[in-house]
């Protein structure tokens, strides 16, 4: 229960409740909508999505200055790749914090004569390159990872023994696939932060290439992915050791 009450106390940890809410009520909608005996339910439930999206709006107001903060600590990185990825990435997502701060000023009433749909459309350019941004981290971490490991000795007579005690698979893959599978899939299983970063990020990717209509989708898909991550957020939030450093 203490972790529970410290979970909740957190501004990101009310957001991620928040947002987990927000999506599984638009994946719910999505299901429903074609049962006429749920009409009422999806009113109600379009109701509650919109609170929670305005609800975690206001959570965000500050949001600005942490990703600032958070672009100066990466600038110190050592790693020139790291430091590029995670400075744009927080750069990128303090630009979409703004964005999305004037359209919550917008909507009660602190600025007007605002094109909202444009403002709309920057915030998810902004929010896409971070993603972009942050799974090309991802995508470099797995790669030294798998370098690092591919190196270990115990690692590579586990490899042969996988290869070579699988001959009716060798038949049907290419063994030089097969390998580069199992070497990414126990680099993986090795370090789960880092599994359940990209997967997150991947899931993440989905709300803004469908808003920006590069990859359209439709509201069950963007909800679901959008359900998972913010389960996945929670988990990491909750279990730090779970967070992918830096």
């Amino acid at each position: 229960m203490d972790a529970v009450v410290k979970f909740t106390n957190q501004s990101q940890g009310r957001d991620r409740i928040f947002r987990a809410t927000q999506y599984a009520c638009a994946l719910s909608i999505y299901l429903l909508r074609n049962n006429s005996d749920t009409k009422e339910l999806v009113v109600k439930l379009k109701s509650l999505e919109a609170t929670m999206s305005a609800g975690r709006k206001l959570f965000r107001l500050g949001n600005t200055i942490n990703s600032i903060e958070a672009a100066k600590r990466t600038m110190q990185l050592s790693d020139r790749v790291l430091c590029l990825c995670l400075t744009v990435a927080n750069m990128t997502r303090a630009l979409y914090f703004v964005c999305d701060n004037a359209m919550w000023a917008r909507n009660v009433g602190l600025i007007r004569n605002m094109d909202k749909e444009r403002w709309s459309l920057n915030a998810s350019r902004c929010y896409f390159i971070s993603l972009v941004m942050n799974l090309t981290r991802d995508a470099y971490v797995i790669l030294q990872l798998m370098s690092q490991k591919a190196r270990d000795r115990r690692f590579r007579q586990k490899m042969d023994t996988h290869l070579n005690g699988n001959p009716e698979v060798a038949d049907v893959v290419i063994p030089q696939l097969d390998a580069f599978l199992f070497l990414l899939l126990e680099s993986l299983k090795s370090h789960p932060a880092v599994a359940l970063d990209t997967l997150k990020n991947i899931c993440d990717l989905f709300i803004p290439l469908d808003r920006l209509g590069i990859y359209q989708s439709n509201a069950g898909v963007v909800g679901f992915c959008g359900l998972i991550s913010s389960l996945l957020g929670i988990v990491t939030l909750a279990q730090p050791e779970l967070k992918i450093k830096p």
